[in-house]
């Protein structure tokens, strides 16, 4: 797989697209398209691809405990909403605790990497 950081971006760029797709289809019409989300947004986006290439067979469990651990050294705290002010955030939470339409986030943006890539090497 190409780790070059162009791609790495690109690749960050349609997972979040496919989440916030997701997103939309569950009611949830707060994720901004890439465009217009935060930088600590799409850092965290690529933080995730880059563990995906790090880690190519990773399963959503151990995504989302990625995921955690990076939202955690900036600074994020459990809390009943999703606040970048305050840095709380609902999901950080054991991938057990997660309700299935949280979970699959997860598959959903390792599908989205890993799709990126094969298609960069066909």
């Amino acid at each position: 797989m190409g780790m070059n950081v162009l791609d790495i971006e690109r690749a960050a760029k349609r997972a979040h697209e496919a989440i916030r797709a997701y997103c939309i289809t569950i009611g949830d019409n707060s994720q901004l398209e890439w465009g217009k989300a935060p930088a600590w947004l799409q850092g965290s986006a690529i933080a995730g691809v880059r563990f995906i290439l790090e880690h190519p067979n990773v399963k959503p469990g151990k995504q989302h405990e990625a995921w955690m651990k990076h939202k955690q050294q900036e600074g994020w705290v459990h809390g009943p909403v999703k606040d970048e002010t305050r840095k709380t955030h609902p999901c950080l939470v054991p991938y057990e605790q997660l309700p299935e339409a949280q979970r699959r986030k997860d598959a959903i943006f390792i599908d989205a990497v890993n799709d990126y890539f094969a298609k960069r090497a066909e």
